[in-house]
């Protein structure tokens, strides 16, 4: 006999999503001595404020954000520093700063030119900023193991705004269950994760009332209009002529000249001639075209009859496949001491990044090792690395106008004087070449007085510089003391 429902019986409830956390412990050897820690691994439920006609309807379940916490046993939280980070993307997890720089364990992979083979594999992390900071690495809606709730729309969350308001959420709710007010409170964000965490400083001071210590800014975009190429913006080619100057170095182009030499050379030309240059367009005479032309073929590595025929303009996707074009070589657009192989010799723009090939595979593999067997963590979903699920990504806040958070981080300091900001520039990098962050640190409207509280390092990598080992042992340097500097 088959059971029939009841057609106005209630249709049954779906289960409330719950966290599901899990805690272990370990211990880390460091110069220093040994760190015993705590981690804690898993996805917390985020709800928000529902109201209907005015009326309050309670805390409704929106999203599942997955998070790796580490806390330095028996530290006081008064004292202890916190550094939240995240990747960018949009659409990255947290996997490269957690085992790439700031985690207690690190990807083994090699490097430019001297890749290990699969399967790879994890590392103590020596230099690990857990050593002077408790760490929570936080993955944004769809990527990781981060989800919306079953019946959410996860294009949600796949925008400017909703992605601050989500990971402000998270920080708020992590800070206060854990009692970590007091404590002094970092940000660290690459790539799109700089432009996050610099409108994050902004947003938890208004909104929560959050003042933060300091930002940690590796591979720094706060104005998406110094990177990106579009028709009447000749922003973007004088920023980057700098990088590519270093990868033609990189690859040979520069004979035996030191690489100083070389970024001296292309910042001076960068900012004085060429930008002139590009605005005369067809009045430039014919003699400063040529003698400019020859100046930005020497500098790129290009031939005169390349940058001539491009009018000057080199485009980044098109510059990584020129420059090594005649040996059958593209270059990397995250790190371009990175190379890979194309089917067709002719292409215009490579049709894939050889330095996301080499490190793609590598960090995947250790996520999903380290999060089942290290921290006892258990999920049959797709650990999502790199998502193209979050496009297309909304940004109709700035319809019109070039994606910028500059406000955003300058009155953040306004209001906090005590907000330091760190930045960190590999040279060799092709997505946000270093001289487009000098460009907007320098347009930042803050007093005088504040400028003392931005720090620039930079590194002989690429956007990842910390794949680069001399790179990852300087930057963990510089982070530790920019953690660890007096309070003023």
């Amino acid at each position: 006999m088959r059971y029939v429902a009841d057609e106005d019986s209630p249709a049954p409830e779906k289960p409330e999503p719950a966290d599901d956390l899990v805690t272990t412990s370990h211990t880390l050897r460091t110069p220093t001595g040994e760190l015993a820690y705590t981690a804690t691994a898993g996805r917390i439920v985020l709800r928000h404020e529902k109201h209907t006609d005015g009326t309050f309807d309670g805390h409704e379940p929106r999203a599942e954000v997955f998070l790796v916490a580490y806390t330095l046993d028996g530290a006081d939280p008064g004292t202890r520093p916190v550094t939240i980070a995240f990747n960018g993307g949009p659409g990255s997890s947290s996997v490269w700063l957690h085992l790439g720089l700031f985690g207690p364990r690190r990807v083994v992979m090699g490097d430019a030119g001297a890749l290990t083979p699969p399967p790879w594999g994890l590392t103590d992390n020596a230099e690990s900023l857990l050593a002077h900071s408790d760490l929570v690495f936080v993955d944004p809606v769809s990527t990781g193991y981060s989800r919306a709730v079953t019946g959410g729309k996860p294009a949600d969350f796949h925008g400017y705004t909703a992605d601050v308001e989500t990971i402000g959420e998270v920080v708020r709710l992590w800070t206060t269950r854990n009692e970590r007010w007091l404590s002094p409170k970092y940000l660290a964000g690459e790539s799109y994760g700089t432009l996050r965490a610099a409108a994050l400083a902004e947003h938890l001071q208004n909104r929560h009332g959050m003042y933060l210590n300091g930002l940690m800014l590796i591979s720094s975009v706060l104005d998406m209009g110094t990177i990106r190429f579009t028709e009447g913006n000749d922003r973007p080619y004088p920023l980057f002529l700098p990088s590519y100057a270093a990868i033609a170095h990189h690859h040979g182009k520069h004979g035996d000249r030191p690489l100083g030499d070389v970024l001296t050379e292309a910042e001076e030309f960068a900012a004085g001639e060429y930008p002139w240059a590009l605005a005369r367009g067809n009045r430039l005479p014919a003699a400063d075209l040529d003698r400019v032309t020859a100046r930005v073929a020497a500098l790129s590595g290009l031939s005169e009859d390349y940058v001539r025929r491009v009018r000057l303009r080199i485009e980044h996707h098109r510059y990584f496949r020129e420059l090594l074009r005649d040996s059958g070589r593209t270059v990397g657009r995250i790190d371009g001491r990175f190379t890979g192989w194309e089917d067709d010799a002719g292409g215009e723009t490579p049709t894939y990044d050889p330095s996301i090939a080499a490190i793609t595979g590598p960090y995947t593999a250790a996520l999903n090792s380290h999060v089942r067997s290290a921290l006892g963590y258990a999920s049959d979903l797709p650990y999502e690395v790199l998502s193209g699920r979050v496009q297309p990504w909304s940004y109709a806040e700035f319809e019109g106008r070039a994606v910028s958070v500059v406000g955003k981080l300058s009155a953040a300091m306004r209001a906090n004087p005590h907000l330091r900001v760190h930045v960190g520039c590999g040279y060799h990098d092709g997505a946000t070449p270093y001289s487009a962050a000098e460009h907007v640190l320098a347009q930042l409207p803050i007093p005088d007085d504040l400028r003392d509280r931005i720090e620039v390092k930079y590194y002989e990598a690429g956007h990842m510089m910390y794949v680069h080992e001399p790179s990852r042992l300087a930057q963990s340097a510089d982070l530790a003391a920019f953690v660890t500097a007096p309070q003023s």
